[in-house]
This record gives C-alpha cells, sequence and structure tokens, in this order.
C-alpha cells in the first residue's frame, strides 16, 4: 500500500492521462490540475508528497506556479520536480531557483521517471526518519531513547503510542489519513482492530491534552502545534 500523494501540473491532458496511469499502477495517489492557478488550489487542499509541474504552460507558466508554490508554508517539505520539454541549461538553473528539487525532459520514459520519483521520495523520507529529535511547540520528541517532554516533564511512552505521535510531529503541516498511520505504526504485515489508533489518539490526549491532536472527521489526524 503507497499512501504516497503526487500532484501533476501539465497542460496536456495526453501527458496527464499517461502519467497518471503509470503513477496508479505504482500504488501513487494521483491528482491532476491542467494550469498552474487550479494547480496551487488543488495543492493546498491536498497537502502533496510531490508535484510535477509543466514548465511551459499558459497564463501562468510552471516557474511563477513553483515560487508561489514556495510561499506557502504547508508545502514547504512538498518536493516539486519540473518535467519539461525544453532541456536547456538555462531553463533548468530558472526551474532550481523556482524552488524545484530536480528536472526532467518530457522525452523521458515513465519507467525512468516513476524510479526517479521513488528515489526522490524515499530520499525525502529517510530525511525525516534519521532526524534524532523533533521540537514541536512545547514538545521535545527523543527519537533514540523513545522520550517526550513537555513544559519540562518527562514521558516515558509505550512504542506504539511514541511511534505515532513522532509520525504525526514529521509532518505537523498534514493531515495523516487512517491507512498511512496503520501502515507506517504498525506495518502492512500486522492486522489490528478498527479502534486500534483511536485508543491510541486517546491516551495520547490524555498524557498532552485533548487540543493536542485535531481529528477531521473521514479523513485522519493532524498534531496542532
Amino acid at each position: 500500500m503507497n499512501s504516497k500523494k503526487i500532484l501533476l501540473i501539465d497542460d496536456e491532458h495526453d501527458i496527464l492521462e499517461i502519467l497518471s496511469y503509470n503513477l496508479e499502477k505504482e500504488g501513487y495517489k494521483v491528482y491532476t490540475a491542467d494550469n498552474g492557478t487550479s494547480g496551487i488550489a488543488k495543492a493546498k487542499e491536498i497537502i502533496p508528497d510531490l508535484i510535477l509541474l509543466d514548465v511551459m504552460m499558459p497564463e501562468k507558466d510552471g516557474i511563477e506556479t513553483c515560487q508561489d508554490l514556495r510561499k506557502i508554508k504547508e508545502l514547504q517539505r512538498t518536493l516539486i520536480v519540473f518535467l519539461s520539454a525544453r532541456g536547456e541549461e538555462f531553463s533548468q538553473l530558472a526551474g532550481f531557483q523556482a524552488g524545484a528539487n530536480d528536472y526532467a525532459v518530457k522525452i523521458i520514459k515513465p519507467k525512468i521517471l516513476i524510479s526517479k520519483i521513488n528515489a526522490l521520495l524515499q530520499l525525502a523520507s529517510l530525511s525525516v526518519e534519521s532526524a534524532k529529535s523533533l521540537t514541536v511547540g512545547d514538545l521535545i520528541i527523543d527519537k533514540d531513547n523513545f522520550r517526550v517532554s513537555k513544559n519540562g516533564q518527562l514521558f516515558l511512552l509505550p512504542k506504539k503510542e511514541f511511534d505515532l505521535l513522532y509520525l504525526l510531529a514529521s509532518r505537523t503541516d498534514k493531515v495523516f489519513q487512517r491507512e498511512e498511520i496503520l501502515e507506517k505504526v504498525w506495518g502492512n504485515d500486522v492486522v489490528v482492530g478498527e479502534r486500534t489508533i483511536d485508543v491510541h489518539i486517546r491516551r495520547l490526549r490524555e498524557k498532552f491534552g485533548n487540543h493536542t491532536i485535531q481529528t477531521l472527521k473521514g479523513i485522519g489526524y493532524k498534531l496542532v502545534v
């Protein structure tokens, strides 16, 4: 089960269709927009893990769209990969200066592009997971020792409670869906009951306050800073 979300922004519907098909085969959740303005709106709505962005679009081009995306706080950790028919060095430089993480030309084969996307997302996940500690508001989460402190008070949490809190704290700009929480905290090979997440969320709220974790009904959970 792959819970990563990818947003495709391109004015060529054939490109959207081909890429959507191939990415969905890989298990990604794929969303599309055919112009920069609607792409920005969709990105704000879904907070994707990666945006594949066309450079040459009418009205608002990819460079301007990327610059606007990078101004949005909730999208600071979203990866942006430019996709363009143009491979000139100056075009690539403009993309990186606008805030892109990588650049690919449209003639690239879908399998190669997907391999690039897989590698980028894996590296991004590793960089989050390798952090020794996280500070979120008045919470300090020590990954090495499975300890959490709040305003000087120390909490020793059971592993699954700690893993759940650490996951939510790793992306305070994101709402984590139940499927993703089950996958990352309990794993695909472990069968747990429907109420397992709810029980662990309740225990965390009892320790750190009811306001700490927000429930978005029918969607998932978010850590509130």
